[in-house]
């Protein structure tokens, strides 16, 4: 079976073909709200080539809701003999989500969450490095969703910075020479990348002790297109798994077709 795997995310959209479990091709492009359904057909079309033939299943997570709704559209006029799942409330996870409200938390999280789960057991803590937000998203030794937290993303932290701040301006995000910057730039480098380091090591520490576990005893998970910028600056680290949410759309795939 070939799956293409779509994490409709508020900046990025990735997408991957998934056979047997393995992520083989895989894009990110911008997520454009005014894009259409026959836009998006087209663009699918043009990166996956002969590739399209392939797909068997179609399964997909969304935190815009205007795309979500351009890409449901796109599902059944262009591919409605395939085999789809939108990630929304209803469809089966298979993750209990312990929360006050659960039709509040992100599709994309409880797909973490459940990959997680299923893939380095609990407890639990998925960092996931996007653009826009990084979240934590904690699972309990049980299995369970039970929560988390976000904060302002490394780009749009870095972007806020250049608009506002009347001598700052973007940068390259990447390692400066050291934590202490010798110049606007290098100041600014060392600000994201150890200021966020330091960042996830204190929300990880203050999540573990939260769910009063032994800090050997917790799996802590690095993803998102951004991790690869921060994971060798983080102790706090068990494991990077790139393609986390794209496991976990596969698994809810497979949960709710048979």
């Amino acid at each position: 079976m070939t799956l293409l795997a779509a994490d409709i995310g508020n900046a990025h959209t990735v997408l991957g073909m998934i056979r047997d479990g393995e992520v083989g091709s895989h894009w990110r492009v911008a997520t454009e709200e005014h894009r259409t359904a026959d836009d998006w057909a087209v663009l699918l079309r043009g990166l996956l080539g002969d590739e399209i033939s392939d797909i068997t299943g179609i399964s997909v997570c969304a935190t815009v809701p205007a795309v979500l709704n351009s890409w449901r559209e796109m599902l059944s006029r262009h591919f409605g003999d395939i085999d789809h799942v939108v990630v929304e409330p209803g469809v089966r996870t298979g993750v209990p989500i312990l929360v006050d409200n659960p039709r509040e938390v992100g599709t994309d999280r409880i797909i973490n969450a459940l990959a997680a789960a299923s893939d380095f057991g609990g407890p639990a803590i998925v960092v996931d490095f996007g653009g826009t937000a990084t979240t934590f998203d904690v699972v309990d030794v049980e299995g369970r969703y039970v929560g988390g937290a976000i904060t302002p993303g490394i780009e749009i932290s870095l972007e806020a910075l250049g608009r506002r701040g009347a001598q700052l301006r973007m940068v390259e995000l990447m390692r400066p020479r050291g934590v202490i910057g010798k110049n606007t730039v290098e100041a600014l480098q060392s600000g994201m990348l150890f200021g966020v380091a330091s960042q996830v090591e204190g929300m990880v520490e203050r999540i573990t002790a939260a769910l009063g576990v032994e800090p050997a005893d917790v799996r802590v998970i690095a993803t998102g297109y951004l991790a690869p910028l921060v994971i060798d600056e983080c102790r706090c680290f068990t494991d990077h798994s790139p393609w986390l949410t794209l496991r976990g759309l596969e698994m809810v795939f497979h949960r709710n077709v048979k």
